[in-house]
């Protein structure tokens, strides 16, 4: 058995050990990962080790139990639940939504909430939207519309090196560029709006972060060598900067809408920005503010509104659409 495995198996059993009441004893271990009596034996050792708050106990049957309490097991919680996990619990709920079974829906969505809850911030939106891929797998989520191609072999190259962190050297073509080079880049994270970027800091450069366009990335190769990340670096603070992917500096500061009273109740069921504030007017109608850039990607967003909403800020939005307001669309988006 492989160090990983053995240390995969060592967490499932401290996980085994802090949700059974009584705790785990060696026969559960045994029938658990299918090993014989002095294997388990060597486990609870290293549980031990690992865990020096484990309890231990016997029953009247002189039989042994390891259980973890506390700090422990509210730290293994904070780590999250795999993206296995929650998919199998979205599952759950999809299933019982098929066969009608309405309170077995709302019991599994309080569990998932629950799960969710406990995480960090970051973990559960990484296993939410790893789950929503398992989802599609299964057929029970689709994500119709529009897209921009992705080499699938390139999102996966990203993807060692952003966990790792490892430098990453990438072939791209930028619009000041004569054709393709190669470029050396330390991977902070990725935007996946309505275009695709990889956030990161170019070797050589003047160490600001930079966005490149997914779909200009024509390779990319993992390198041996890892960084150091600015430990200042938030990905979803540097996100909030723009209303969708792309970031212009320039265009940064306070963004206001007021939307139709005929419009307010469907635009009130919109996270435009995860810093939004709302106001509801007097007459009816919805005022949505929040600071942040990228003017062209307001602006596609803003035609499906057509005439029902109105740019109050800033300006050079407000010009942008002011004579693409249509009054005939059928549907709110």
């Amino acid at each position: 058995m492989s160090s990983f495995a053995k240390a995969s198996d060592l967490l499932r059993l401290a996980e085994m050990a802090a949700a059974r009441h009584l705790g785990v004893g060696l026969q559960d271990i045994e029938e658990a990962f299918d090993i014989d009596r002095r294997t388990a034996q060597r486990m609870t050792r290293a549980l031990e080790t690992l865990f020096p708050g484990v309890e231990t106990r016997q029953d009247e049957a002189r039989r042994k139990f390891w259980k973890i309490r506390g700090s422990d097991a509210r730290l293994m919680l904070s780590q999250g639940i795999r993206d296995s996990e929650l998919a199998a619990v979205e599952l759950a709920i999809r299933r019982a939504e098929r066969d009608g079974a309405s309170n077995e829906v709302k019991a599994l969505e309080s569990l998932r909430d629950r799960l969710l809850a406990c995480m960090p911030g970051t973990h559960a939106r990484r296993a939410e939207t790893d789950a929503e891929a398992v989802l599609e797998a299964h057929g029970f989520a689709s994500r119709p519309g529009p897209r921009v191609r992705t080499d699938p072999r390139i999102l996966a190259t990203i993807a060692e090196a952003l966990k790792a962190p490892n430098r990453l050297t990438i072939t791209y073509a930028g619009e000041r560029d004569n054709g393709p080079r190669d470029r050396l880049v330390e991977p902070y994270g990725l935007l996946l709006g309505i275009r695709r970027y990889l956030v990161a800091r170019e070797q050589g450069g003047d160490a600001r972060l930079r966005h490149f366009r997914l779909d200009r990335i024509g390779a990319a190769r993992l390198e041996p060598q890892s960084f150091q990340r600015d430990p200042g670096f938030d990905l979803d603070t540097h996100a909030a900067c723009a209303f969708g992917s792309f970031h212009a500096e320039a265009e940064f500061g306070e963004v206001a809408w007021r939307f139709a009273p005929s419009a307010a109740p469907v635009a009130r069921e919109f996270v435009f920005h995860p810093l939004q504030e709302m106001t509801e007017e007097l007459d009816g109608a919805l005022t949505v503010r929040f600071h942040a850039s990228g003017w062209l990607e307001m602006a596609w967003h803003l035609y499906q509104w057509g005439d029902r909403v109105e740019v109050l800020a800033p300006e050079g939005l407000r010009a942008l659409v002011a004579s693409y307001q249509r009054s005939d669309f059928p549907a709110l988006p």
